[in-house]
């Protein structure tokens, strides 16, 4: 018959301290469920931000010296864009109207009007008109308004339908992945030569398919998506 265990032998054995206290493997867990969160959710407002206007910075109107219509000059009168912007043809800037430009119509019109002010004052005091950028691209990104329009590709391809807005405001997102995809598949972006300057997007009856536009503007592709094409 065996002997009963020593009593004294149990009492003596060291006890164990645990190193964590209770409960900190659920707090473990918590923390990096926290941390995943809060990494999906920091992409996620970074994707929207750089995607909204807000940023881009599109649909938004900047304010000028003059509240200027594009609707009602553009659309309703019919003035050609290149009638202000005089250079879109044979520059890289398009240009924009000079104080001189203005008085062309409005030294007989509309002079008494507070609308009119600024430009009655710019003259009087020969000080140009400072006009405020709606479109800015980076400084490292070269930009060319005269070959644009000659292979074709309309002001309202770029700007959106000016004819349609009261005060001038970026229409498109003009990013990098935007002009990219138009580099990649240009015919789709072409114009008739008759539409080119159109405030509006006309339903032209004649219009060419996109293939037959880029041959007519003689569009080569194969360079179009290289860096050096725009980085300079």
């Amino acid at each position: 018959m065996s002997a009963p265990p020593d009593s004294r032998s149990q009492d003596a054995a060291p006890k164990w301290t645990p190193l964590f206290p209770a409960g900190s493997t659920t707090l473990l867990r918590i923390s990096i469920a926290a941390i995943a969160i809060l990494c999906v959710a920091s992409g996620t407002l970074a994707y929207v931000y750089y995607e909204s206007s807000y940023w881009n910075r599109e649909g938004v109107a900047p304010l000028q010296p003059i509240l200027f219509s594009h609707r009602h000059h553009a659309a309703e009168l019919r003035i050609d864009c290149r009638n202000c912007h005089s250079t879109v043809e044979t520059g890289a800037f398009a240009g924009m109207p000079s104080t001189h430009t203005c008085l062309t119509c409005h030294s007989q019109i509309f002079t008494s009007t507070s609308m009119i002010r600024p430009l009655v004052e710019s003259a009087a005091a020969n000080i140009p008109l400072q006009w405020n950028r709606v479109n800015r691209l980076p400084s490292h990104v070269y930009f060319n308004h005269s070959i644009h329009i000659a292979k074709g590709v309309a002001c309202i391809t770029c700007h959106g339908e000016v004819g349609k807005t009261a005060l001038m405001m970026k229409g498109k997102p003009l990013t990098m992945r935007w002009c990219i995809d138009c580099h990649q598949n240009p015919g789709a972006r072409l114009s008739e030569p008759s539409e080119i300057f159109d405030a509006v997007l006309s339903a032209h009856p004649n219009r060419r398919a996109p293939a037959e536009l880029s041959a007519f503007y003689h569009v080569r592709t194969g360079t179009l998506t290289n860096c050096s094409t725009c980085h300079h």
